[in-house]
């Protein structure tokens, strides 16, 4: 399939052009810093923030809130996963051309990039898992969304993909976030459960009594599990 419009008086080329040249005019220490930024340094934020989520869901007073709470937010990376899966054949129907195979005098800051543009697995990536944060706890979502933004705007700074691109990543991850979260906490749930109630793996789930479900939970634990639940499903 041809490619989206890549001409001049395209918004969305006029757009890239104006992003990517701030990097042109940039300090070289700052456009390096952003190239890590936006290959690695910001999807492994959002993976620490998944953790620090996980850590703090597991607080909950009880096992069966607990293993609710992590099941959905074991669900944010597992959406960004699948959100990149269902990206291969759209990448490949639509063929997009990266943007500075088309258009000369672009500032392109990291090469290898020889795939196609369209979606930005990047954005699709981060925004699943802002998406599937917020699905699990709205103050680590918010976080995560915020992240993501910055993600697409980087990519597009570095002169790897369109304004366009990146949308459509957002788009993808979040309707793959949304989408498929009520399925994903119904197989989930119950094997976060499962694994809560065995005494080898009870505390990648439950950080309270090993094995043994409380009947009411503490003054300290319900205060705990006030501030860390927060789901949105």
């Amino acid at each position: 399939m041809a490619g989206l419009d890549t001409t001049g008086s395209n918004p969305d080329v006029s757009l890239l052009y104006d992003i990517n040249g701030l990097a042109e005019d940039s300090p070289g220490w700052f456009a390096r810093t952003m190239e890590f930024v936006g290959e690695y340094g910001l999807l492994l934020a959002l993976v620490l923030l998944v953790l620090w989520c996980w850590w703090g869901a597991r607080r909950r007073g009880t096992l069966d809130d607990a293993a609710s709470s992590v099941a959905a937010v074991v669900w944010a990376p597992l959406a960004a996963g699948v959100a990149v899966l269902v990206n291969v054949p759209i990448r490949n129907f639509v063929e997009r051309p990266r943007p500075f195979r088309d258009h000369p005098g672009l500032e392109v800051l990291v090469d290898g990039k020889n795939d196609y543009s369209f979606v930005s697995d990047h954005a699709t990536l981060a925004m699943a898992i802002g998406v599937g944060l917020f699905v699990a706890n709205r103050r680590f979502g918010f976080a995560g969304i915020a992240l993501a933004a910055l993600e697409g705007f980087c990519r597009v700074f570095m002169g790897v993909h369109y304004p366009t691109d990146v949308i459509g990543g957002f788009a993808l991850g979040t309707a793959v976030a949304l989408l498929l979260s009520p399925l994903a906490m119904a197989l989930l749930t119950p094997l976060a459960k499962a694994v809560g109630r065995s005494r080898a793996t009870a505390r990648l789930v439950w950080a309270g009594n090993r094995g043994v479900e409380p009947v009411a939970s503490l003054p300290e634990q319900e205060t705990a599990g006030t501030d860390e639940k927060d789901l949105a499903a």
